[in-house]
C-alpha cells in the first residue's frame, strides 16, 4: 500500500512515521508513506496556497490550483482521494478496515479557515475524526494512517487483531500481567487456571459486559 499525505506542515508527522509499528511496516516494505508539501505545486511566485474568501469573512481559504495539481500528479487508476473535514463521515474501525484494502490513498490535510468548496469535486471520501475542530488535518491524518497501517496483512498478527476493541462490535476484554497481586488487587483466578475453554468464555463475557456498560450503542449495531 502507498499513502500520500498532502500537507503544508510535513514536519508535524515526521515523528510518528519513524517509530514503533509504522516504522517496522515501512522497513518491511509493507507500506510506503510520503509526506508531500503541496505548497511546491503552487504556481504563485511566493508559493502562495491560500487567499481571502469571496463574500468576505475572517481567515484564509486554501486555493484549488495547488491541491488539484498535486492530486493530478499523484493519482492513478487505483487511487482513493480522502479529504479531512469536520463535516465528513465520522471515522471508525469499519472505515479503517475498508481503507486498508486500498492500494493507494491520497489524504488531503486542510488548514487555515477552510478550503475552496470546489476541492470536494476531486475527492472520493470526506472523513472527520470527531465533532471537534483542529488547527489542521495533520493530526487526523496521523490517526487515520496509524489505524490503517496496523490492519495491513503482516504488520500485526491476526490473533492480535481479532481480539481488539471494535472487533465484532465489542470492546476488548480486560487484560492482566505479573504480578498476580498488586496493592491488594488480584488477577481473576480463571486467568491463572490454565483452562483455555473457561478463559475464552470469561473473556467473551467480560467483553460483552464492558461494551454494555461503556458503549451500548455498539451492541445495537451488533444486533
Amino acid at each position: 500500500m502507498k499513502i500520500d499525505i498532502l500537507t503544508l506542515f510535513p514536519n508535524m508527522l515526521d515523528g510518528f512515521l519513524n517509530e514503533s509499528i509504522i516504522k517496522r511496516a515501512k522497513e518491511n516494505n509493507l507500506v510506503q508513506i510520503n509526506l508531500i508539501d503541496f505548497r511546491k505545486y503552487s504556481l504563485n511566485k511566493q508559493n502562495k496556497v491560500d487567499d481571502t474568501p469571496y463574500g468576505g469573512g475572517s481567515g484564509m481559504v486554501l486555493m484549488c490550483q495547488p491541491i488539484f495539481d498535486a492530486v493530478d500528479a499523484l493519482k492513478d487508476d487505483d487511487t482513493t482521494v480522502i479529504l479531512l473535514t469536520p463535516d465528513g463521515k465520522t471515522y471508525n474501525e469499519e472505515v479503517a478496515k475498508s481503507l486498508s484494502l486500498k492500494k493507494h490513498l491520497i489524504i488531503i490535510c486542510g488548514h487555515y479557515e477552510g478550503f475552496d468548496e470546489r476541492i470536494r469535486s476531486i475527492v472520493d471520501m470526506e472523513i472527520s475524526i470527531g465533532d471537534f475542530v483542529l488547527t489542521g488535518g495533520e493530526l487526523a491524518a496521523g490517526i487515520i494512517t496509524d489505524s490503517i497501517v496496523r490492519l495491513i496483512p503482516g504488520v500485526i498478527s491476526e490473533e492480535s487483531l481479532d481480539s481488539e476493541s471494535f472487533s465484532n462490535n465489542l470492546l476488548d476484554y480486560p487484560t492482566y500481567t505479573k504480578p498476580e497481586e498488586f496493592r491488594g488487587l488480584k488477577v481473576p483466578a480463571v486467568l491463572l487456571s490454565g483452562n483455555h475453554k473457561l478463559i475464552k468464555e470469561y473473556r467473551e463475557k467480560e467483553a460483552l459486559l464492558k461494551t454494555k456498560n461503556k458503549r451500548p450503542d455498539l451492541l445495537e449495531k451488533k444486533d
